[in-house]
């Protein structure tokens, strides 16, 4: 395509070919949410798992409740570490009990559905503390490691609430892979596209959040994240064939030894690229 990046026209069968990072199609969206329930499980099977997980995706984790539930699997000393967290204007977390809250999320189509006796110990579900945020280090280096890191990439790239680089903002590639836990603003290109899910009223979408770090989900054993919008069939290109940049932060997966990516079928499509 004239004037457009190389890989946008990178054809599904070539995506990941000359990188590290393994690529699956994965059928719809039901397929890709069945497909990382599974994966889920299989982590949890380890009695001492510890994993970074994520809210979005969603749809995994009616599956995953149903799957632990029916095969008895015992996760009351494994830990999940939700990744990230809405903020209030004073850097709290908002309330559970609001809609967009991560936290009410977990309880009300995961947690809340497990029988009592194979749930995770309320100790062990891990959300970012913004006035604590080197907890989620010390908790790591307690369980020893983070098995796998579950997620989704961002329209601009992001992985959890890791944000790329505001304009005029200078950090080097490295240093941006070194980032910690943290407190940070959202950008407007994330509180956009998290807007759809308002009716595109993007004045309900907070302006702050809490992440777990850089730092700790490239460091996890496994990095296994899952793309089921349309509208990453574009960035899914850039993550896998542009450059490896702070820009875009998920392209740092292709330094990882053990990273996947597992993407719908209209995700592996080529975007359509075209007035309409």
């Amino acid at each position: 395509m004239s004037g457009m990046p190389a890989y946008l026209d990178v054809p599904p069968e070539q995506l990941g070919k000359g990188t590290p990072v393994k690529v699956r199609i994965g059928g719809d969206m039901d397929a890709l949410a069945r497909d990382m329930a599974e994966a889920m499980l299989a982590e949890l099977k380890n009695p001492r798992a510890t994993l970074i997980v994520p809210v979005g995706p969603v749809g995994q984790f009616p599956i995953l409740a149903d799957r632990i539930n029916r095969q008895h699997v015992d996760c009351r000393d494994v830990c999940l570490i939700n990744m990230d967290e809405y903020l209030s204007d004073d850097d709290r977390p908002i309330d559970a009990d609001h809609p967009l809250s991560f936290r009410g999320f977990m309880d009300r189509l995961f947690y809340d559905r497990l029988n009592p006796e194979l749930a995770p110990k309320r100790e062990n579900r891990i959300f970012p503390d913004p006035a604590d945020c080197g907890a989620i280090q010390k908790l790591i280096d307690h369980r020893g490691c983070v098995h796998a890191c579950f997620g989704g990439i961002g329209i601009n790239g992001h992985i959890a609430f890791n944000e790329p680089p505001e304009p005029g903002e200078q950090i080097g590639n490295e240093a941006f892979a070194k980032l910690p836990t943290r407190v940070l603003w959202l950008t407007r290109e994330t509180r956009t596209i998290n807007s759809v899910t308002v009716g595109g009223e993007i004045a309900l979408i907070p302006k702050r959040a809490v992440t777990v770090g850089m730092k700790e989900c490239l460091a996890a054993k496994k990095l296994r994240f899952y793309c089921n919008r349309p509208w990453q069939s574009a960035v899914v290109r850039r993550v896998l064939h542009g450059p490896v940049t702070a820009a875009c932060p998920a392209s740092f997966l292709r330094t990882h030894g053990d990273a996947e990516i597992v993407v719908a079928d209209y995700v592996a499509a080529k975007p359509d690229i075209r007035l309409r």
